[in-house]
């Protein structure tokens, strides 16, 4: 699969990257890297990539402008992006070849050619990969780009999709020439809004008693903290550092009076309940939507049950 990737890439005089929409550093690490890496070694051909930029993570990477134009006759590739409804500037689908490259379980397989590895730690473990089995060699904001996605997702190694291949791939990152060390406490660490956000929600976490619990952030909350929708994700993994709690919950209101999601276990799959409130994901981090308070409670009873079955 690396190698017919490979080979369409030759074909192709332009390509254009995507991601996922309100994107995390594996989103970000895996399409600029892919970027970089392909511009190392094909300086010939346009590559660009596409999407809106995210304040919180412009010290990473930033977006090309792209025009309508530019997509006639390309090829598109999107990273980290489970299904098209996520894919950040819909556009997508204006090229002449569609490559999906994901590690997300591949419940919708769109494009012409995908390439899914749910056994991968992270897109950014994938795109890393591809570069080692082709024999692409990477340059040093490469290397750091792709380790900042390999971190991300996996919690700096912590979380349960860390292999023995992730601290492979990550150990060949490491011998390029990039400070670690620093980068891996500038992504654990956040201004000091997000630490009173964090505050906020162990005063305020409502737990079962079994290991469920659940915390909901308004938008009076978010505009009292000035806080975006994106920087409430920093608080997200919170509720986990409590050595009682197994699943839990983390409802953000919408301007729309909607609310997002975020859903997280320590051990028990929680995706399904994802699926069934429009949303999706990996089995112990997940993401839903709910369009009502009673849709909530729905969610958070889901939780329960699954920590306290009948």
């Amino acid at each position: 699969m690396k190698s017919t990737i490979l080979q369409k890439i030759k074909d192709y005089p332009t390509i254009i990257i995507h991601r996922h929409v309100r994107p995390d550093p594996d989103a970000i690490g895996s399409q600029v890297g892919l970027q970089k890496l392909l511009q190392r070694h094909f300086p010939e051909k346009e590559i660009l990539v596409v999407g809106q930029d995210e304040p919180t993570l412009s010290w990473l990477a930033g977006m090309d402008q792209v025009s309508n134009e530019q997509y006639q006759g390309a090829l598109v590739i999107v990273t980290d992006t489970a299904n098209l409804e996520r894919v950040d500037d819909q556009r997508f689908n204006l090229g002449e070849y569609l490559i999906k490259i994901d590690h997300h379980p591949n419940d919708e397989p769109y494009g012409d050619l995908v390439w899914v590895d749910t056994s991968a730690s992270s897109t950014a473990e994938m795109i890393a990969q591809f570069a080692l089995d082709n024999g692409l060699d990477l340059d040093d904001y490469t290397a750091k780009l792709l380790y900042a996605g390999i971190i991300g997702d996996t919690g700096r190694f912590l979380f349960p999709s860390t292999s023995a291949k992730t601290l492979e791939v990550a150990s060949d990152l490491r011998k390029y020439s990039f400070d670690a060390a620093e980068l891996a406490r500038y992504m654990d660490s956040y201004p000091y809004k997000i630490a009173k956000l964090q505050g906020y929600v162990y005063d305020n976490l409502e737990t079962d008693g079994n290991g469920a619990a659940r915390v909901v952030l308004t938008r009076e909350l978010l505009r009292q903290y000035d806080l975006t929708d994106a920087e409430t994700s920093l608080i997200v993994n919170a509720p986990g550092k409590i050595l009682d709690i197994q699943v839990w919950a983390v409802f953000v209101e919408q301007e729309s009076g909607t609310y997002r999601v975020r859903l997280r276990s320590k051990f028990v799959p929680i995706n399904q309940i994802a699926k069934a409130h429009d949303g999706g994901g990996h089995p112990l981090a997940s993401g839903a939507n709910s369009y009502s308070l009673a849709e909530n409670d729905a969610i958070y009873q889901a939780l329960r049950d699954l920590v306290n079955p009948k």
